[in-house]
């Protein structure tokens, strides 16, 4: 090989070195690999990823709950060069010295769906605003069960998420206000449960505990006729029990999700109303603001709202919904 060639060699690894390193890494973990919603904000991030010239690295607990293997995935992907890392916290407190670690290194974390406690853990947080999200199923709930059984007693029962966990607590205690009853402010993560909750279990947002959950709800109190529950896969659970039991002409289910699966479980009656959210959105924003830090160092901060959608079965007075049809058009996973 003679001096030019060599010469030429060189400069083109140099060059493909510093595109490279031009690169912006990005990290993403989620709570899990499995839930819908956080399937669909992978891939929204892969996609903003690819067609940004970003590179996108991705990881998940095992489960709901799995703080330690949310920790791994972060310490591998700061150990792959990653200056940005999106997360939605399995556990909201035990993962702050995590979080600590890896903003002292100078890598901009930003929440993604759910917060930290508190929430200045992270860099900024891009979510629902999940008491919102509750308020109006609550609100909903309450004026369809007024036109349809005027003066009945509310028996409620709520399928929540795990204890502590912010997300949870202000679905639920938004549910609550929006219904009307005693409830706590967005900012405590304790659930209320005022003499009109007859029954509370934890799902973990998954259908087969739910289910359980519900079966064992009516067995404590077989006049249950309101079902809240965290999610549109604890809501379908809810459904099983309460069909396997002959109760789910007379029994409504409210929820939180719109993804396509839920809206359909909206279309068939399954479920009454549910408040949509946006993970694709979430995903974007947080791709995006993670190539301006590696241009610009210019770091986000704050809570953008990345907005909330009522979506019901069928309208009722006095309450701002839109239709099925909407929620269709606007749901993720598989249409």
């Amino acid at each position: 090989m003679n001096l030019k060639h060599a010469t030429l060699i060189a400069t083109l690894l140099t060059a493909s070195g510093a595109a490279m390193a031009d690169t912006p890494v990005i990290g993403l973990i989620t709570k899990t690999e499995t839930n819908p919603f956080f399937v669909k904000m992978k891939e929204g991030a892969a996609e903003v990823a690819k067609a940004k010239g970003a590179k996108l690295l991705s990881g998940a607990g095992k489960a709901d709950g799995d703080n330690a293997g949310q920790i791994t995935a972060m310490e591998n992907m700061i150990g792959a060069g990653a200056k940005t890392i999106l997360i939605t916290p399995n556990d909201s407190k035990a993962i702050l010295p995590a979080i600590k670690k890896a903003r002292d290194k100078g890598v901009m974390v930003i929440a993604l769906d759910s917060p930290t406690d508190p929430a200045d853990g992270t860099d900024a947080l891009f979510a629902t605003d999940n008491y919102k999200a509750g308020v109006l199923i609550g609100q909903y709930a309450k004026a369809a069960l007024a036109a349809s059984a005027p003066g009945k007693p509310v028996k409620i029962a709520t399928l929540d998420l795990l204890p502590g966990h912010p997300v949870g607590a202000q679905r639920h205690n938004g549910f609550l206000q929006g219904f009307g009853l005693a409830s706590y402010e967005a900012k405590n993560n304790e659930l209320a449960k005022p003499a009109e909750v007859v029954c509370m279990a934890d799902s973990f947002g998954d259908r087969s505990k739910a289910q359980t959950a519900m079966e064992n709800c009516l067995q404590k109190n077989p006049d249950i006729n309101l079902v809240y529950t965290i999610n549109e896969p604890a809501a379908a659970g809810a459904f099983n029990a309460l069909q396997k039991a002959g109760k789910e002409k007379g029994v409504m289910i409210v929820s939180v999700d719109g993804g396509c699966d839920g809206i359909r479980d909206v279309a068939a009656g399954k479920i009454a109303a549910t408040s949509q959210q946006y993970p694709l959105k979430m995903a974007a924003m947080g791709v995006e603001a993670g190539i301006e830090y590696a241009k610009s160092g210019k770091k986000v901060s704050g809570y953008t709202d990345t907005g909330v959608t009522l979506i019901a079965g069928k309208a009722v007075a006095g309450v701002d919904s839109k239709d099925v049809k909407t929620g269709t058009d606007l749901c993720w996973g598989k249409k």
